[in-house]
C-alpha cells in the first residue's frame, strides 16, 4: 500500500486527490491547509493521517482543539509543512499548495527520498535546475500532475525511448480568447475568474486569463523534459480535449486526449506505471464533434512572451517572473490593480532586477522577495 502526503489537501487539486483515493490502494499519512481547518478536520477524521498542518498559526491552534480527541499531530507554519512532506513516512508527496510556498517542502521531500506528484508549478518555474538536479541525486521521481505535463509524460512513455523533436503545449485560451489588447484594460475580476472549461482556484484561474499559466507551464516543461524553450510550441485548443502532444523526428505526433477533469492526471501520477479504473467520465469522440487549434496572440497576452524570455535567460529569471506575477495577481484580486497591469508589473520586475545566472536556493528566495517587493512598491495604496 502506497503512503501519501497531500500538501494543500483543502484546495482544488487537494480535494480532487482525496476524491480519487477510493480508486487506488493508498494510505494518507499527512494533510495540510493554509487556514481551511473545518474541511481539514473533516478530511483528517475520514482519512486518519499521522499528522496535519495549518500554515496559519491561529488556524493551527483552533485545529488542535478540534482534533484533541484524536492522536493526530497538529503542526503549523513552514516547519510543519516541511515535516509533513519529509517526516510523515510518505512514499509519495502530492504538492498541491499554490505558489512559492511549495518550494522548500518539495526540496525537503526530495532530500528525504520521497517521490513527488507535482502540481505546484512554481517549484520548477523558480528553481527547476536545482529541483531536477536534486531529484537525480536522491533517486526521486518527479511525476507531473498538471494535465498538460501529465499528457506529455504519457506521450513520452509511448515514445519507447525515441527522442522528442518538439512539445506541443495546449492551452484553452481562457475567458478572453479572441480579445484584442485594447480590450484587456477594462476586464474585471469577475470576468477573469469565469474560465470556460476548468474549475480551479482563483490564482491559477487569473493566470489562465492572462495566459501566464501557459508561460509557467512552458518553463516547467523545459525542466521536466530537458527541452530548449524554442522547441516548446504553445497551441490554443478551446475544447480542452487534447491535453498536449509531442512531435518526433519523422514528423509523427502523439497526443493524449481526455475530458477536462484533473482527477485523471492526479490518479495516474499516484498509480504510475500502472493504470487503474477511474471515476472520470469517458471521452466520446463523436460527442466531442470537433477539435480546433489556433496560434496564440502574443500581443494581447504579453505574459507569454515574458515567460519565453525568462525561460531563455534561465538563472533566477523564473523566480523573478513568478514572484512578480504572484504579487500582481494578488493585487488584482484585491481590486488594487487593473488586469493589463499584471503583465506590465512582471515586465518591470524582469527589467529592473539584475539577472543572476548562478542559482542557489537562497538566490531563488532572494529573487522572489525582490520581485514581490518591487511590485508592491509600485502598486496603488
Amino acid at each position: 500500500m502506497k503512503k501519501i502526503a497531500i500538501l494543500g489537501s483543502t484546495g482544488s487539486i487537494g480535494t480532487q486527490t482525496v476524491d480519487i483515493l477510493p480508486s487506488i490502494d493508498a494510505e494518507v499519512v499527512a494533510l495540510t491547509t493554509n487556514r481551511r481547518i473545518n474541511l481539514l478536520e473533516e478530511q483528517a477524521r475520514a482519512l486518519h493521517p499521522k499528522m496535519v498542518c495549518a500554515m496559519d498559526e491561529n488556524a493551527a491552534k483552533a485545529l488542535k482543539i478540534k482534533l484533541a480527541d484524536t492522536d493526530i499531530t497538529v503542526l503549523t507554519g513552514m516547519d510543519g509543512l516541511i515535516a509533513c512532506a519529509a517526516e510523515s513516512g510518505a512514499d509519495i508527496v502530492v504538492t498541491a499548495v499554490v505558489g512559492m510556498v511549495g518550494l522548500l517542502p518539495t526540496m525537503a521531500a526530495i532530500k528525504a527520498g520521497k517521490d513527488i506528484a507535482l502540481a505546484n508549478k512554481e517549484t520548477l518555474v523558480c528553481a527547476g535546475g536545482l529541483v531536477m538536479s536534486a531529484a537525480k541525486q536522491y533517486g526521486v521521481r518527479i511525476l507531473p500532475v498538471d494535465s498538460e505535463h501529465s499528457a506529455i509524460f504519457q506521450c513520452v512513455q509511448a515514445a519507447n525511448g525515441n527522442p522528442i523533436d518538439k512539445i506541443l503545449l495546449t492551452a484553452s485560451g481562457g475567458p478572453f480568447f479572441g480579445k484584442k489588447i485594447e480590450e484587456m484594460r477594462g476586464m474585471t475580476r469577475e470576468q477573469a475568474l469565469a474560465h470556460p472549461n476548468w474549475s480551479m482556484g482563483a490564482k491559477i484561474t487569473i493566470d489562465s486569463a492572462t495566459m501566464m499559466n501557459k508561460g509557467l507551464e512552458l518553463i516547467e516543461a523545459m525542466w521536466l523534459y530537458d527541452m530548449a524553450p524554442e522547441d516548446i510550441e504553445i497551441v490554443i485548443h478551446r475544447e480542452s480535449i487534447v491535453h498536449s502532444a509531442v512531435e518526433f523526428a519523422d514528423g509523427a505526433v502523439i497526443a493524449q486526449l481526455g475530458l477536462p477533469d484533473m482527477r485523471l492526471p492526479i490518479q495516474y501520477a499516484l498509480t504510475w506505471p500502472q493504470r487503474a479504473a477511474c471515476k472520470v467520465p469517458r471521452l466520446r469522440l463523436a460527442e466531442a464533434a470537433k477539435l480546433t487549434f489556433f496560434a496564440p496572440d502574443y500581443e494581447a497576452f504579453p505574459a507569454l512572451g515574458l515567460a519565453q524570455r525568462a525561460a531563455a535567460q534561465k538563472g533566477d529569471r523564473g523566480a523573478v517572473l513568478n514572484g512578480a506575477n504572484e504579487a500582481a495577481v494578488g493585487l488584482f484580486l484585491a481590486g488594487r490593480l487593473g488586469f493589463a497591469e499584471i503583465a506590465e508589473n512582471v515586465a518591470r520586475a524582469l527589467d529592473a532586477i539584475p539577472c543572476q545566472k548562478e542559482l542557489t536556493l537562497d538566490g531563488v528566495l532572494a529573487a522572489d522577495a525582490a520581485a514581490r517587493e518591487l511590485v508592491l512598491a509600485h502598486s496603488p495604496i
